[in-house]
């Protein structure tokens, strides 16, 4: 057993905190405090293993706490008693906490004490990218969302959210070490470390005042439904009828919008089998000279393949003369990165069928293309991203285009219930409007269905657990961010320059101990 469980215990109690720093309690102040306070306990520690065991008790009261709402859909919706809902969370849990395990092994390991911060940012970058990746990848609780409203939020459109979570980890480990080398001499003393911290505090204030983006006159009025259909009754059949006759009526006193907005599989019928009802609709969006956007499944029974899929129905653009929607047709979009279990089974031959969670409705899906073109509507580029893939800063990256005009995000948030869990995705596509400096149409089935401007701030949202719509007037913005520009070659070159040093350093010193 470890020698330190009260430094355990702490570490666990300062990752649970974090929590606090994330949506929906949005306290940003905590999230550095909680740093510095676990980097201090970490910066007294010469055993790598020990370090270890430290970055593993705060990933667990991290992930624990950050994503319990896990514990919501896999409880209320897999099927599975509560001591197996409860080993899939442990599980989940424990190996997304091996990612901080790793960060502080490594960085006690290779770092001399005066390179600590610069290499503790640096391997926090490099591992968060392999969990963003690793298994289809997880980067939710990045630590850069926290920062939306902060000292540091002038560095998302600079360096994304990334970056802001290498300055955010740099700043609070600079702050740590000059905490411990002012109470090791009773007195604070002006060292390289206060100096860069104060380096990094100048230039967050300063580019919290540069501006990228210039809002154009021109204005779209736009439109989404929030149907909000229980998670219980979304793919039972006799249900799909009410649902489509729902999300129609709830239209019916919108069309006046150039574009409207209906959330994630917000059709419950293949797209096959609902094609007369695709037609009704089609025809009622182009007679109103509007442009409408749905979720729908897809299976193509000639490829026997599966999408979890957006079409355009009504207006593609002013040039069109009559209603052009037929199966197929090439003005949609295919979702790229599904979530395991809900959209597809890992090891699906020998999981499928062992549990209720691994036979859940639509979760045989294929994958789309990795780079789509943009939906046309209504003359308008929306650049579309299904659910989770809205955390996923690299893939929105690779499909923008000079000439888009908005951010399109559409999800099904019923499965996570009244958690924090909806209010974490929303604060996620809050942070790509921002980083790219483009609004944001968000629209979902129970909630949080949000208008987001190019700052990322919410302009307007419907209430939660209520059938709602919400319309307004959204303007365009020109300009480019230096990270839609560069994205994150700028640092991968700086943490390639740190790993270089780091490296050096490690050699030089094993080979003077030899």
């Amino acid at each position: 057993m470890h020698k330190k469980p009260i430094q355990n215990l702490l570490a666990l109690l300062l990752g649970a905190l974090l929590t606090l720093g994330y949506a929906p309690f949005s306290y940003s102040i905590v999230v550095p405090i909680a740093l510095t306070a676990i980097f201090y306990i970490w910066l007294k520690l010469v055993d790598k293993k020990q370090a270890a065991w430290l970055g593993f008790s705060f990933g667990l009261g991290w992930f624990g706490a950050g994503i319990s709402w896990v514990h919501v859909s896999i409880a209320d919706f897999g099927g599975l008693p509560l001591i197996g809902s409860l080993t899939l969370m442990a599980l989940l849990v424990s190996y997304l906490a091996l990612f901080p395990a790793l960060i502080f092994y490594c960085s006690t390991r290779y770092s001399q004490a005066w390179l600590q911060p610069f290499a503790l940012a640096a391997f926090w970058v490099f591992f968060e990218w392999i969990r963003s990746w690793f298994l289809s990848g997880f980067p939710w609780l990045s630590l850069g969302y926290s920062q939306l409203d902060s000292l540091f939020t002038g560095w998302f459109p600079i360096a994304g959210e990334t970056g802001v979570t290498f300055i955010l980890v740099l700043s609070s480990a600079l702050c740590a070490q000059v905490m411990c080398r002012s109470f090791n001499q009773s007195a604070f003393v002006i060292t390289k470390e206060s100096s860069f911290l104060l380096i990094v505090i100048i230039s967050s204030l300063l580019v919290n005042r540069l501006e990228f983006s210039e809002v154009e006159s021109e204005k779209v009025s736009i439109a989404m439904v929030q149907g909000n259909i229980e998670q219980e009754l979304r793919w039972v059949p006799e249900q799909d009828i009410p649902t489509m006759k729902k999300y129609l009526y709830m239209t019916r006193e919108l069309w006046h919008n150039q574009i409207i907005i209906w959330p994630e599989a917000a059709v419950p019928r293949l797209e096959p089998l609902a094609l007369d009802y695709l037609t009704q609709v089609d025809d009622e969006a182009f007679s109103s000279d509007t442009g409408l956007v749905t979720g729908i499944a897809n299976y193509n029974f000639t490829t026997t393949e599966a999408h979890n899929a957006l079409i355009v129905l009504g207006k593609f653009n002013s040039a069109q003369t009559e209603p052009q929607y037929q199966y197929l047709h090439q003005n949609r979009y295919a979702k790229h990165h599904l979530l395991p279990i809900g959209e597809f089974i890992p090891l699906e031959s020998w999981l499928r069928g062992l549990a209720p969670i691994f036979d859940l409705p639509m979760s045989s899906f294929s994958r789309g293309d990795y780079e789509q073109a943009s939906l046309l509507v209504n003359n308008y580029r929306l650049l579309s991203a299904i659910c989770f893939e809205i955390a996923f800063p690299r893939q929105i990256r690779a499909n923008l285009r000079s000439n888009t005009d908005f951010i399109l995000t559409v999800s099904n948030d019923a499965w996570f219930g009244a958690s924090h869990g909806p209010a974490q995705h929303l604060e996620i596509a809050q942070v790509r409007a921002a980083e790219f400096g483009i609004p944001v149409l968000r629209a979902t089935n129970n909630g949080i269905t949000a208008f987001i401007d190019h700052r990322g701030k919410v302009i307007k949202r419907a209430p939660q657990f209520e059938a709602a719509s919400i319309e307004t007037e959204l303007a365009r913005v020109g300009g480019i961010t230096p990270y839609r520009w560069y994205g994150d070659w700028p640092l991968w070159v700086l943490v390639s320059v740190i790993f270089m040093v780091v490296g050096l350093s490690y050699t030089r010193r094993s080979q003077s101990a030899n």
